[in-house]
C-alpha cells in the first residue's frame, strides 16, 4: 500500500486516522487504555536500516521507492487519551494524523501495541477489583506469549495489580518485585524442613514458604511452623506461606487457625493456581482467610477474551471526510477530525461519552457552545472534559507514559466509574452519543459516495 501511495503521488496527502474498538472483552463494561508508551517509542526510533531495505528491493519493490524509504522521516501528530484511562467501545481514543504513507505504515504497530496492552490492563483491573484490599501479583511470565510476557506485567501494573515476579519488567519500569520459591527448590534438598531452613537463612527478611509440595497439612505447614520459630529466635520474621493445590477455601481456614495457635497471626498466606476475578471474588465471599494472591495465566493471556478488537481507520483524506460504510454496520466508522466530551455527575462519576468533531471543540472551547448543543438528548451532567490531548512523541516519553502515573490515573478513573459498570457479570451499558456535527457530516459522506 505505501509503495502504492507513493507510486500515484499520494503518498504526502493528508490523513487522518482514528483507532477505536468495538468491543468490551471479557463481557467487562469498560476497557483500560494501554500501551501508548510502546507505540511512541516505535515512533520515536522509526526507520529502516539497510538489512532491512536489502530486504525489500529483493522482494521487488522499485529502487527509487526504496531510496525513498532510506530517507523517511516521520512527520505525523498523535492525539490520545492518557494510558490508564478508563474507555469505551467506537470513541476515538488515538488519532494520528500526517501524510497518508507515513500513516498507513504505522497501523499495524499501532494495533499491535494497543490492543493487546489495553486487553491484559483491563483484566488486572477486574482482578484486583475483585481482591479488594488483597495484594495481588504478577505471576504470568511463564505462561505468556513470549516477549509479549514483558509487556503484559507493564500493562497489568498499569491495570492494578501490585507486583511482579518478572524481574525483567520491574527493571524496565521500576514495577515492584515479589515472588516466592517453586516446587523445584524444595525438592532439590533431602528434606523439605532442610529446604525451608536454607531459603530462610539466606533470605531472613523476605521468606515465602511453599507448603503444599508433599503435605500441605502434615508436613509443609509444620515445618514452615519450625523455621518461622527459629527466625522469631534470631528477630526476624517469616512474611508467608503460599498454597498452590488443593481446595483453597479449607485449606486457608485450616492454615489461618494452625498459624494463629501457633502465634503465626502475622503470617501472611498467599494463594496460586489459576486464579482470575471470578475465583478470587468466590474464595473472598467463601471466606478464604487469603492475604496475597499470585495470578498468571488467566491474567496475562486474556484468557477467555484473548484479543481486543481495536481497528485504526482512516476518516479523513487529503481534507475531504470519509468513513467506512460495509453491509456489517457493527463494522462501520465515522468520518471526520473526531474527539471525545466525557460528561460527568455533581458527585464526580462519569455519565456518558459523546463522539464530536474537532471544530465543534473549538466553540466549545471558545464557550459558544456548550455541550447540550452536541446532541438533543443528554442526561443532566454537571461538568465535562475533553479527549484525547495532544502527545508529543519526541523527546522523554517518561513524562506521558511512566507507568506509575498511568497506574495512579487508572486507578482514579476506576474511582469514577458508577458501580454498575463494574459488575463482573451483566454490568449496566456506558451512554455514548455522536455529536449533531458528526451525524451531520455521516449523512454528507453517504451522499457523495
Amino acid at each position: 500500500m505505501a509503495s502504492g501511495y507513493w507510486q500515484t503521488g499520494k503518498a504526502d496527502d493528508h490523513a487522518v486516522f482514528n483507532y477505536f474498538f468495538r468491543d468490551f472483552p471479557f463481557g467487562s463494561g469498560y476497557v483500560v487504555f494501554a500501551g501508548l508508551h510502546d507505540f511512541l517509542y516505535v515512533l520515536n526510533h522509526y526507520r529502516f536500516d539497510e538489512a532491512s531495505l536489502d530486504y525489500l528491493q529483493g522482494r521487488g519493490f522499485p529502487k527509487e521507492f526504496i531510496t525513498y524509504l532510506q530517507q523517511l522521516k516521520l512527520s505525523v501528530e498523535v492525539e490520545s487519551v492518557p494510558e490508564g484511562s478508563v474507555v469505551f467501545p467506537g470513541t476515538p481514543l488515538v488519532s494520528v494524523s500526517g501524510p497518508l504513507l507515513q500513516c498507513q505504515l504505522l497501523e499495524t504497530v499501532l494495533l499491535n501495541q494497543i490492543n493487546f496492552q489495553s486487553l491484559i490492563a483491563t483484566k488486572a483491573a477486574r482482578i484486583k477489583q475483585s481482591a479488594g484490599n488483597k495484594a495481588v501479583m504478577d505471576f504470568g511470565l511463564r505462561r505468556a506469549q513470549g516477549l509479549g510476557g514483558l509487556q503484559a506485567s507493564r500493562a497489568a501494573f498499569i491495570g492494578g495489580i501490585d507486583s511482579t515476579s518478572n524481574v525483567w519488567a520491574s527493571k524496565e519500569y521500576d514495577i515492584p518485585a515479589s515472588g516466592t520459591v517453586a516446587h523445584s527448590w524444595v525438592q532439590s534438598f533431602d528434606s523439605e524442613l532442610e529446604a525451608f531452613r536454607v531459603y530462610a537463612r539466606h533470605n531472613p527478611d523476605t521468606t515465602t514458604l511453599l507448603i503444599d509440595t508433599y503435605d500441605t497439612l502434615n508436613s509443609g505447614l509444620p515445618n514452615a511452623i519450625t523455621v518461622a520459630k527459629e527466625l522469631e529466635e534470631k528477630g526476624h520474621r517469616l512474611v508467608a506461606v503460599r498454597l498452590d493445590s488443593g481446595d483453597p477455601v479449607k485449606l486457608s481456614k485450616k492454615v489461618r487457625q494452625v498459624l494463629d495457635e501457633a502465634g503465626l497471626d502475622y503470617v501472611k498466606i498467599a494463594l496460586s493456581d489459576q486464579l482470575d476475578e471470578y475465583s478470587i471474588e468466590e474464595l473472598l465471599q467463601n471466606g478464604a482467610p487469603i492475604d496475597l494472591f499470585g495470578v498468571g495465566t488467566r491474567l496475562v493471556t486474556g484468557n477467555e477474551t484473548p484479543a481486543l478488537d481495536g481497528v485504526f481507520k482512516i476518516s479523513e483524506i487529503a481534507g475531504h471526510p470519509t468513513a467506512k460504510r460495509t453491509d456489517n454496520p457493527r463494522k462501520q466508522s465515522l468520518p471526520g477530525h473526531k474527539s471525545i466530551i466525557r460528561l460527568f455527575d455533581d458527585q464526580g462519576f462519569m455519565k456518558g461519552d459523546i463522539i464530536c468533531l474537532q471544530d465543534e471543540v473549538e466553540q466549545l472551547n471558545s464557550n459558544r457552545i456548550s455541550p447540550a448543543d452536541l446532541h438533543s438528548d443528554l442526561p443532566d451532567f454537571d461538568t465535562f472534559s475533553i479527549l484525547p490531548e495532544q502527545v508529543r512523541y519526541s523527546g522523554d516519553l517518561n513524562d506521558i507514559t511512566n507507568p506509575h502515573a498511568s497506574r495512579k490515573f487508572a486507578l482514579q478513573q476506576l474511582k469514577q466509574l458508577p458501580e454498575g459498570l463494574k459488575r463482573l457479570k451483566n454490568p449496566d451499558r456506558y451512554p455514548i452519543w455522536t455529536s449533531e456535527g458528526v451525524n451531520q457530516l455521516k449523512s454528507k459522506v453517504r451522499q457523495l459516495s
